[in-house]
């Protein structure tokens, strides 16, 4: 679908999307416990209803009510054949956890997922005693359990999302378990999963995010459990509001573990006007200026914080290129390519990005299938000199279905 916005000023209160990588991790954790579990403001997004899936795949049993989730978990297989879509945490969580059961079971995804390396996840899970084999290094995934226990060494240089599937699975293993992870980015995402797990009863004895020791035969506890908001999403309203905005954003915690809350930090340093409050934030448009921020742990703020830096005086640095590669596009070039359409200038420099400020200018631009970039380009247009025309715009879907209604319930001109 092909959408086009007009400058547009926005005003008004709106509450943030609900966590979708938290979302995911809790149907995960509902999944394996052997009762009802309740999950309240779920994210309804691509990626969790891929996650729900394969929960039902696995044996639980899943009923989507009015903001709200209940799923009865069940270690009774019902389908040996997996679809994770395009979610790359549903991959990577989901494999540790299909190598608890003895048959042997296929994952395979569509779109980008297709391109995304496994090899990772069959090395781990051939350390484990699994047998695990990957198509050339891709998807399908085969996958035979059952999961015991034991010792592997992982890389958590690209993600962190193995690490989480191995730490939900492993506590159900008949024996003790030990984890090294080398160079483990994304660190609050782990501190996020380590959290919900002892919500649900499951003890992680973390060591420097080097070593992590799991006990085997743990239990999962039925739970009710609620997603909080989602920093990620909630990171586009933010910038939507420093660019040509008066914005009251609801629902996004303070004390959370999300690492994309840091967005606040590259606001303040670009000299956005912010009212943080306890229970929401306040943020409207002023003049802004060149920032310099490290995005190595939190890779997915870069497409908003390119639509930021297009509006400050002077040329903005992000560091954290490298994590970029392996995301539903090359989201280093493809901001390069679609910024370039805007007229806004982005130069990479190995780990380093550049992005000079202007103003970005009426164009046709493309998603690549990818819902941050959509939404990137889409906040950038706010303040634009013209119409931005977006393909593919449909692809927000993955992760914030109600993306484009939230704008134009806030004033944004957006034409389908």
């Amino acid at each position: 679908m092909e959408r086009y916005l007009e400058p547009s000023a926005i005003k008004g209160t709106i509450k943030a999307p609900a966590s979708k990588s938290m979302t995911q991790r809790a149907i995960a954790a509902a999944l394996l416990a052997d009762g009802e579990s309740m999950i309240h403001n779920p994210s309804y997004c691509d990626d969790s209803l891929a996650a729900m899936s394969i929960a039902v795949g696995l044996g639980a049993r899943v009923e989507p009510l009015v903001n709200k989730l209940k799923i009865i978990g069940s270690a009774t297989l019902k389908e040996s054949k997996l679809n994770c879509g395009e979610s790359g945490l549903a991959i990577r969580m989901f494999s540790p956890i299909v190598a608890l059961y003895p048959a042997e079971i296929t994952l395979v995804g569509a779109n980008s997922l297709k391109k995304r390396p496994m090899i990772m996840i069959e090395e781990a899970l051939n350390q484990l005693g699994v047998k695990c084999k990957s198509s050339a290094g891709f998807l399908p995934l085969t996958i035979q359990g059952p999961i015991v226990g034991g010792r592997c060494e992982i890389d958590g240089s690209v993600s962190s999302q193995l690490l989480t599937g191995l730490l939900m699975a492993l506590p159900l293993a008949s024996k003790n378990s030990e984890i090294k992870v080398n160079n483990l980015k994304s660190k609050p995402y782990i501190d996020m999963t380590i959290q919900l797990l002892n919500s649900f009863g499951i003890t992680i004895e973390n060591s420097n995010y080097n070593l992590f020791k799991i006990s085997g035969n743990q239990k999962y506890t039925p739970n009710t459990y609620i997603v909080e908001g989602d920093w990620s999403g909630g990171a586009f309203l933010l910038v939507a509001g420093a660019i040509n905005g008066q914005l009251i954003i609801k629902g996004l915690r303070r004390d959370s573990k999300q690492s994309d809350m840091s967005i606040l930090n590259a606001l303040e340093m670009a000299d956005a006007h912010l009212i943080i409050g306890d229970d929401q934030i306040e943020i409207s448009k002023s003049e802004l200026k060149a920032f310099e921020f490290n995005a190595t742990q939190s890779p997915d703020l870069f497409p908003p914080l390119v639509a930021l830096a297009s509006y400050c005086k002077g040329i903005s640095t992000i560091k954290g290129v490298s994590r970029l590669i392996y995301k539903e596009s090359n989201r280093a070039e493809t901001l390069k390519e679609e910024f370039g359409k805007m007229k806004i200038n982005i130069e990479i420099n190995d780990d380093l990005m550049f992005v000079t400020g202007g103003q970005p200018q009426s164009a046709r631009v493309e998603s690549h299938e990818d819902h941050r970039i959509a939404m990137a380009v889409a906040v950038a247009s706010l303040g634009a000199t013209g119409r931005v025309s977006i393909r593919d715009s449909q692809c927000v879907a993955k992760s914030y279905p109600g993306f484009f209604d939230d704008l134009r319930n806030l004033g944004a001109l957006v034409h389908e």
